[in-house]
């Protein structure tokens, strides 16, 4: 059971004030009874809501994917950096949605939020074992010896020992390469950390997967969409 105000502000119908207005001018019906009371609980699931006349298709999470920009955080507020969480139309922050792990500020590429707090627990949780996978550009020449270390599992800078991960070369000379990662947690700073382990530095670092998704290229950093119903079912088989 859920507040009528709650239920109809997060689905984008106005502030709870204004529902309440709506509700004041007899505007709001529930199962064909006009409401009197803004502050009613019902069971959105299974309750026929109408707004002037129109009947409001009820859902209680949302699920987008972002092209994350560089020097956005990934949290739902900050009080001096600009979050992914402003980045959203307020149609889907009413859903107070917050992201799935995180990326680092400067670092750009997939990033999936939602407000169902179960998919996101098992997205990040390492016994899951749900892929993440980088493009990275490192400052120096990777090796042979290096993908050994990562199939191995980099000791960080803390003592932790990472989860097996795949390291691909994609290209290399004497001061830089292009590689792919793929890992299966999601520590702090941890593709940066493993590299550093091995006196390296990433340069550049951008997320292209993560659960089997794939960043949709036609997305503009900082742009945003909500998950399609395959995508959806590919993340809720985990």
């Amino acid at each position: 059971m859920e507040r009528l105000d709650k239920i109809i502000s997060n689905l984008g119908y106005g502030s709870r004030k204004e529902v309440k207005a709506l509700v004041k001018k007899g505007l709001i019906e529930v199962d064909g009874i006009i409401v009197k009371d803004n502050g009613m609980n019902i069971d959105p699931e299974n309750t026929n809501i109408k707004i002037n006349g129109e009947e409001i298709l009820y859902r209680k999470y949302i699920y987008l994917m972002m092209n994350k920009p560089a020097g956005v955080i990934s949290a739902t507020h900050d009080s001096r950096d600009e979050t992914v969480i402003d980045l959203l139309e307020v149609d889907h922050q009413v859903f107070d949605p917050f992201p799935v792990g995180r990326l680092d500020k400067d670092t750009v590429g997939l990033l999936l939020l939602t407000n169902d707090g179960e998919l996101n627990h098992r997205l990040i949780s390492p016994k899951w074992h749900v892929d993440k996978v980088y493009y990275a550009k490192i400052n120096n020449n990777v090796t042979e010896k290096d993908i050994l270390a990562f199939k191995k599992g980099i000791i960080l800078d803390d003592g932790y020992k990472c989860l097996e991960a795949k390291l691909e070369i994609l290209s290399n000379s004497e001061d830089n390469s292009e590689v792919r990662i793929t890992i299966q947690e999601g520590k702090y700073h941890q593709v940066k950390r493993m590299f550093e382990a091995l006196d390296k530095k990433v340069i550049y670092l951008k997320r292209e997967e993560f659960g089997g998704l794939y960043l949709d290229e036609e997305l503009e950093e900082g742009e945003y969409r909500e998950l399609t119903e395959e995508e959806l079912s590919i993340l809720q088989s985990y």
